[in-house]
C-alpha cells in the first residue's frame, strides 16, 4: 500500500457554483466570477461569502489532502484560488496565492472561526504560475502546507478549528473579489493516510 486513498471527483458537491466550470476525473477548471470572496469582519469590517467551493464530506478523522493549483489566468488584484474546508460562513480554512501586482503576488492562508478571519501571508514572485498544497487533518486540528515540486512541502500553518470536530467539507475554492474573472485549474488531487504526523516533541500537561 502507497498511502493513497480513494479519490473521485464524482464525491465533489457545489456549495456554490461558479460563472463556469469543467470537472474531468482528473481536472477541475473554476471560471470565476467578479466580485466573489470569502472574508469574515477583520480588519475591513465587511463580510463576503459567495466564493465557488467544492467539496466533498467525511467523517475521516486523519488524512491528507493534495492538489496542485495552476493560475496562470489570475492578472487583478486579489484573483486567486486553493484549497478550503468550508463548514458554514463564519467557520472555514482557506490557502491560495492571491495576484496582487506584475511584481509580487500573496501566498496565504485564512482561518474563520466563529465569524471572524485572519490572514497570513509572505510575498512571492509575480511569475509563480503553480502552487501545490496540502491539506492535513488531525480530528479538530489542521495543518496546511505548500510545495512548488509536488514533493518537498513546507508549513503554512497548524490551527485549531472550533467547529471542525465532527464531520467536517474539504475540497477547492477560486473566486475574483474585484471585477475580474479568471480560470483556475486544478490536478494532481489524491487522498492519503495522514501525512502530518503525531508530535513527538514536548508532552502535554
Amino acid at each position: 500500500m502507497d498511502g493513497k486513498l480513494l479519490f473521485r471527483t464524482a464525491d465533489l458537491q457545489w456549495t456554490r457554483e461558479p460563472a463556469q466550470c469543467r470537472i474531468a476525473p482528473d481536472r477541475i477548471e473554476i471560471t470565476t466570477k467578479p466580485h466573489t470572496d470569502l472574508w469574515q469582519r477583520t480588519y475591513y469590517h465587511f463580510r463576503n461569502d459567495n466564493a465557488p467551493v467544492l467539496q466533498m464530506e467525511t467523517g475521516e478523522k486523519y488524512f491528507s489532502f493534495i492538489v496542485r493549483t495552476d493560475f496562470s489566468g489570475s492578472s487583478r488584484r486579489f484573483d486567486q484560488c486553493g484549497i478550503v474546508m468550508y463548514l458554514d460562513p463564519e467557520n472555514w480554512l482557506k490557502a491560495s496565492v492571491e495576484y496582487e501586482n506584475d511584481r509580487f503576488q500573496h501566498l496565504g492562508s485564512v482561518a474563520t472561526n466563529h465569524g471572524y478571519s485572519d490572514w497570513a501571508t509572505t510575498a512571492i514572485p509575480a511569475d509563480v504560475k503553480t502552487m501545490w498544497y496540502r491539506f492535513s487533518r488531525r480530528e479538530d486540528d489542521y495543518c496546511i502546507e505548500c510545495a512548488r515540486d509536488g514533493e518537498a512541502f513546507s508549513q503554512m500553518r497548524v490551527c485549531h478549528m472550533w467547529e471542525g470536530a465532527g464531520k467536517i467539507r474539504f475540497g477547492i475554492y477560486a473566486c475574483s473579489p474585484e471585477d475580474s474573472s479568471f480560470t483556475a485549474v486544478f490536478t494532481d488531487m489524491a487522498l492519503t493516510e495522514c501525512a502530518w504526523k503525531a508530535h513527538d516533541g514536548q508532552q502535554p500537561d
